[in-house]
């Protein structure tokens, strides 16, 4: 989110779930996560993000980010999660949000809030980051134009690449996410 609690919003960047050692350390969405690199590279392409500290040489986790003073300031783009809690069974292992997590009551009416407070500010737009996200946005009825991307993750940009991704190289296929979803913030 945006620092200036009143700033324009001009998007919605809605993914799964904080992951155990990125957004759930650092506190802030996607930081930290392994979907999140992409997904900062792609803020930073549409000129929507810039760092406070240096995150080159930083371990891509959230509390070496933080311990090391990293922090990102994104503008325009409100950035939340499908389930805001990171779903683990054990702390450590992430595991896919259940149905009935993502469909509580009260975790659509804080998802409802969340994309009400965005298009108030001016957003037209969401981009669910993968299935789990446009699953629950779909349950929500809103005004905003939904973009569905895959997810980030190594296996959302294979089973979404043409021929399950064979013969494609996985850097290609996240220069091309990183590309198209900076355009859709544009």
């Amino acid at each position: 989110m945006p620092l200036d609690p009143q700033a324009p919003i001009r998007a919605i960047l809605i993914g799964e779930a904080p992951g155990p050692r990125g957004a759930d350390q650092s506190g802030i969405p996607f930081f930290g996560d392994r979907a999140g690199r992409p997904l900062y590279a792609a803020l930073a392409a549409a000129g929507l993000v810039t760092f406070v500290g240096d995150p080159t040489g930083v371990p891509w986790d959230g509390r070496s980010l933080i311990g090391a003073g990293v922090r990102p300031i994104v503008t325009q783009v409100l950035l939340t999660n499908a389930y805001d809690r990171c779903p683990t069974d054990d702390g450590e292992r992430f595991r896919a949000p259940t149905r009935t997590e993502r469909q509580s009551p009260a975790n659509l009416a804080r998802l409802a809030r969340d994309i009400d407070t965005a298009a108030r500010r001016g957003a037209d737009r969401i981009c669910c980051l993968g299935k789990v996200a446009a699953s629950v946005v779909q349950l929500l009825a809103q005004p905003l134009v939904v973009h569905a991307l895959p997810h980030p993750s190594a296996q959302g940009l294979l089973n979404s690449a043409p021929g399950r991704g064979r013969g494609a190289r996985m850097a290609d296929l996240e220069a091309e996410w990183i590309a198209r979803l900076a355009s859709m913030l544009r």
